[in-house]
């Protein structure tokens, strides 16, 4: 046997040794299990473990029961919270609203009674004034207490200084030579210095004399700075007697026809301080124009529109001695004797010019504005009404200045290509008139919408611009900043862009959609969420009642405008009358179906009204009238054109009422008298007066008639004549 195989039996023996003696130990160490107790312990460990899943379970589902059971609570509580909120905001309201109906009520009958206090006020003024006994002023009688023991419960001469002066300033030359007629008190007040640095002779150029112009040129020429001789007929001696005012610095002598280089020649050598000089419409010629650069060094303004006596070489002499090199603003309206030369010239001598106008003039082409924008790179205001040659050219041109206010009008050249490169050729523009230019589509409202600092923009009788150009426009940036919005006979404007309208245009003042068709009442509900609209045109729109109604509740309106609207009634102007307070200038002239009922609202809610046009309105009356005169007392303007049962009460009843009333219209007006109207004519500063039947585009005749009904009731008698006699031919036949 082998030492191998010897340890290989050793080990085999050691292990069967081992594992006999391990059996016989676990046997005698480890007693053996009872079974059923062993499974007694796990049936006792799977009954606690289901009690606890079945507690759990149970918890879970109470758990939930709770929390379902609260939100249950939670929402119970909410609406009742909701439900008693909702009771006291009903309550409120209802509170609120029966107080607001109480104070509406009240002052619908504090206005009643203050109207009817008046109108009866009014009828005793007109009988004393019948009676030839002394009366007042009308707003007199509205607060008692204004003459105390027949004086007056102040003086104004213990106002300070500055309020004097501030009330004096707003009379005219005529007003203030009669206030110092009143007494010593008053002379002294107008005698003051500084109400005499401005003087309006063309106020009184019909009754001032030349007498008197001299003594009070040589009485006050040390105050005068400004003067305004427009239209007036002056002899040279008068216009020698300007030389006087050392101190001068603005001068008007347009449209006087006795103006010539000679008196500028005295005016010239005696007043070198002049910075302000309108020459327009004289005969002046180039003997003046050598003039302005040797003795008006400081000239600023010059306006030589309509003067076409000067050539090109005279506005050559602009660059002569000191020149006119400081010269801001230049008027050349309907000079059409200039030419590229003469505009050439200017740009030598004033390269400075920042505003430009030039109007009337079918002779300036591109090439003119060219010459001039050579040197004129300060240019910031162009206006050319009237110069149909002009084209985009010109506005390329004018890409080079720092524009910021352009006006063009009636020019058919003018296209969308001008406006394609406008937010970058003129970032910094403002105002944009672009009147009657047929070549404007809604492409040139796309390209204007990136301006940020547009703030008008008129683009009236710019037929081809529709909805879909204005709302390109009110996506841009420009439309937050505008003002001032003119698509005026725009005639496929209609409600789809005024909603956005509405939306971006939140610091708009004036609005004015005249003659847009398509615009409904829909429209109007969203202009009138535009809050800060002062002035509104709607005038030839289709809009109703309704309309006026939700204007009615903007309650800031100033100005409206409604001339040529078929479908509102009395009943619509007097609900927004209602709600328009600060109502001051109305339109709705050319509106037939309309009566005294609007006139009745305005003097009982519009007092503050100063324009009013009724014209072609033929149910106006002079009850109405009275009712006007009796309560709108700061009148200016008054159109009454086509009103046909006018008679010559009217005009006694505005002499006694509104004293303030200036421009007076009365055509067609065939009841009032030519003597009323010549005695009123001397009332008021200007009159239009005739006594012949209205014409048929007012749409009635002489007695009020509808003509298109006069046109159907002949058609249907024409039409039941032929038919008969259709109808006794066959007779006949038979």
């Amino acid at each position: 046997m082998t030492p191998e195989l010897m340890i290989r039996a050793c080990t085999f023996y050691t292990g069967r040794l081992l594992k006999t003696h391990f059996h016989t130990w676990r046997e005698i160490a480890i007693p053996p299990t009872n079974e059923d107790e062993l499974l007694a312990e796990k049936m006792e460990a799977a009954i606690v473990y289901a009690n606890f899943r079945l507690k759990k379970h149970v918890l879970h589902h109470w758990h939930s029961y709770v929390k379902n059971r609260k939100e249950q609570l939670r929402d119970a509580l909410l609406r009742i919270q909701k439900m008693f909120h909702c009771y006291k905001m009903i309550v409120t309201l209802n509170k609120w609203r029966d107080r607001a109906r109480h104070k509406f009520k009240k002052r619908e009958d504090e206005l009643m009674l203050k109207h009817e206090l008046q109108l009866q006020k009014f009828s005793k003024l007109k009988f004393k004034t019948s009676s030839k006994e002394e009366y007042f002023f009308p707003e007199q009688f509205v607060s008692e207490g204004f003459l105390v023991g027949g004086t007056p419960e102040f003086d104004i001469s213990q106002l300070p200084k500055r309020a004097i002066l501030q009330i004096f300033s707003y009379l005219s030359l005529r007003d203030l030579v009669i206030c110092g007629q009143v007494n010593r008190s008053w002379l002294l007040m107008t005698q003051m210095g500084s109400l005499w640095n401005g003087i309006d002779f063309s106020a009184v150029k019909n009754i001032i004399t030349d007498k008197y112009i001299v003594s009070i040129l040589q009485r006050w020429r040390l105050n005068v700075l400004r003067l305004n001789f427009r239209g007036c007929v002056l002899r040279l001696k008068t216009l020698r007697s300007v030389s006087f005012c050392k101190n001068l610095q603005e001068l008007n002598v347009s449209d006087c026809p006795t103006l010539t280089d000679e008196s500028m020649r005295y005016i010239s050598e005696s007043c070198p301080g002049v910075l302000y000089l309108n020459l327009s419409n004289t005969i002046i010629t180039n003997r003046t124009m050598r003039l302005l650069p040797r003795y008006f060094y400081n000239l600023q303004n010059l306006s030589l529109a309509y003067c076409r006596k000067f050539t090109d070489k005279g506005l050559q002499y602009l660059n002569l001695g000191n020149g006119c090199h400081k010269l801001i603003y230049l008027d050349l309206s309907g000079c059409t004797q200039i030419s590229v030369q003469g505009f050439r010239n200017i740009a030598n001598s004033c390269s400075g010019i920042m505003h430009l106008t030039i109007n009337d003039m079918p002779t300036l082409t591109d090439n003119c504005v060219k010459a001039l924008v050579e040197k004129c790179h300060r240019i910031s205001s162009v206006v050319l009404i009237g110069a149909p040659h002009i084209s985009d050219s010109a506005f390329k041109a004018l890409s080079g200045c720092d524009i910021k206010k352009i006006r063009f009008e009636g020019n058919k050249r003018i296209t969308d290509a001008c406006f394609k490169l406008i937010d970058k050729s003129y970032p910094n523009i403002s105002h944009i008139y672009m009147v009657d230019c047929k070549g404007i589509t809604d492409g040139s409202l796309k390209s204007l919408s990136p301006l940020k600092h547009l703030t008008v923009l008129n683009l009236a009788n710019c037929v081809r611009i529709g909805d879909t150009g204005l709302k390109q426009f009110l996506d841009g940036p420009a439309s937050t900043k505008i003002r001032e919005l003119n698509l005026s006979n725009c005639i496929h404007l209609g409600d789809a862009s005024m909603a956005k309208l509405s939306e971006r245009c939140y610091n708009l003042n004036y609005l004015n959609l005249r003659n847009c068709e398509h615009l409904t009442d829909l429209g109007v509900e969203f202009i009138a969420n535009i809050f800060s609209l002062v002035s509104v045109d709607l005038s030839g729109t289709d809009i109703s009642n309704e309309g006026l109604m939700t204007l009615s509740r903007h309650r800031k309106l100033k100005e409206l405008s409604v001339s040529e609207c078929d479908k509102i009634t009395d009943f619509g102007i007097q609900v927004f009358c209602k709600g328009s307070l600060t109502l001051e200038h109305l339109d709705v002239s050319y509106c037939p179906q309309l009566s005294d009922i609007i006139i009745k609202a305005l003097a009982i809610y519009c007092i503050n009204l100063t324009s009013l046009s009724v014209a072609g309105c033929p149910k106006i009356t002079d009850s109405a009238m009275e009712m006007l005169s009796a309560k709108c007392h700061y009148l200016h303007i008054l159109d009454v054109s086509g009103c046909i049962l006018l008679t010559d009460q009217m005009l006694e009843n505005l002499e006694m009422g509104c004293r303030q009333l200036r421009i007076l219209k009365m055509q067609y007006c065939r009841l009032i008298s030519k003597e009323a109207a010549i005695r009123m004519s001397s009332i008021v500063q200007h009159q239009e007066y005739s006594a012949s039947n209205p014409p048929l585009w007012f749409g009635y005749d002489s007695e009020g008639k509808s003509l298109r009904e006069k046109q159907n009731t002949s058609l249907k008698n024409s039409e039941l004549t032929a038919k008969e006699s259709t109808y006794n031919n066959e007779e006949e036949a038979v």
